[in-house]
C-alpha cells in the first residue's frame, strides 16, 4: 500500500446478499482529503462505506483501508481495523439511557487507558466539535444537531487515520448541516481523511471537495465544478 493513502481500492465487486450493487470499483484516497459520495438510495453508497469499514467482505478485486488488507483480513482483526476510523450515521446511535461522558466513556472502555487519560480524551474531543458545556447531558437533552456533533466526537475517540460519515445530515436542517459540514471540513484539514455519502447536495454547492457518483452499478469521478452539477437527474 502507498503510505500516501487511507483507502486504496482496485477492480472490486462489492455484493450485497449474492447481488452485485458495484462493480469494478477502483478509487484511492489520500490522507487527510475529504470527498463526497452521492447518488440515488440503493446505488451503493452505503454498501460501499460496509467494504471499507469491514461489514461486507472483499472477494473479488483487492482492497486495503489504513494499511489493512481487506481481502487477507481475519475477522478477529476487524476490530483493530475499526479503530483506526470514526463512524458518524445518519441516526446517531447513542446510548439513551447514559449521559454524554459515559456514552464517550463506554467507547473507550475496551481499551487499556487509565480514567484520567479517558476524562482527558473526552474533555479533548468535545472541546473540538464545541460540546464541552454539554458533557452531563443525556441524548433526549440534545438538538439532533448537538447529538450529531457528538456522534463525531465519538468518532474522533481514537485519533482516526479516516472518518467515514454516511448521511450525517440527513436529518437536519440547512443551517444546523452546514454547521456538521464545516467541522467534518476542519477535521480533514488537520490531517484526518473524510468520505461522506450524501444526499444534501445544497450543502455540497457551498462545501466543493472532490465528488464520487454511484450510478448503474459504477462509480465515476465528477470532473465538473460542483456548482454545475446537474443535482436534478440524481435525486430520487
Amino acid at each position: 500500500m502507498n503510505e500516501n493513502y487511507s483507502v486504496q481500492l482496485e477492480n472490486l465487486n462489492i455484493y450485497q446478499q449474492e447481488e452485485k450493487v458495484l462493480k469494478d470499483v477502483t478509487f484511492c484516497l489520500k490522507k487527510g482529503e475529504f470527498v463526497y459520495i452521492i447518488g440515488r438510495v440503493g446505488s451503493g453508497k452505503s454498501s460501499l462505506l460496509k467494504v471499507i469499514y469491514g461489514e461486507i467482505p472483499v472477494t473479488e478485486g483487492e482492497g486495503n483501508v489504513c494499511g489493512f488488507d481487506l481481502k487477507k483480513i481475519k475477522k478477529s482483526s476487524i476490530p483493530k481495523l475499526r479503530r483506526k476510523l470514526g463512524i458518524v450515521f445518519q441516526d446517531f446511535q447513542l446510548l439513551t439511557d447514559r449521559d454524554v461522558y459515559r456514552n464517550l466513556k463506554f467507547v473507550l472502555s475496551a481499551t487499556a487507558c487509565e480514567k484520567k487519560e479517558i476524562d482527558k480524551r473526552i474533555i479533548e474531543v468535545l472541546d473540538n466539535v464545541g460540546m464541552s458545556d454539554k458533557i452531563k447531558r443525556m441524548p433526549h437533552e440534545l438538538s439532533g444537531g448537538e447529538q450529531q456533533r457528538i456522534v463525531i466526537a465519538r468518532a474522533l475517540l481514537n485519533h482516526p487515520e479516516l472518518i467515514l460519515a454516511d448521511e450525517p445530515t440527513g436529518n437536519l436542517d440547512p443551517e444546523t448541516s452546514e454547521g456538521i459540514l464545516k467541522l467534518l471540513a476542519d477535521i480533514s484539514n488537520n490531517g484526518c481523511s473524510v468520505i461522506m455519502a450524501t444526499h444534501n447536495y445544497s450543502v455540497l454547492k457551498k462545501f466543493p471537495y472532490r465528488t464520487i457518483k454511484c450510478e448503474e452499478n459504477k462509480i465515476s469521478e465528477l470532473n465538473e465544478n460542483i456548482t454545475a452539477i446537474d443535482f436534478e437527474s440524481i435525486k430520487e
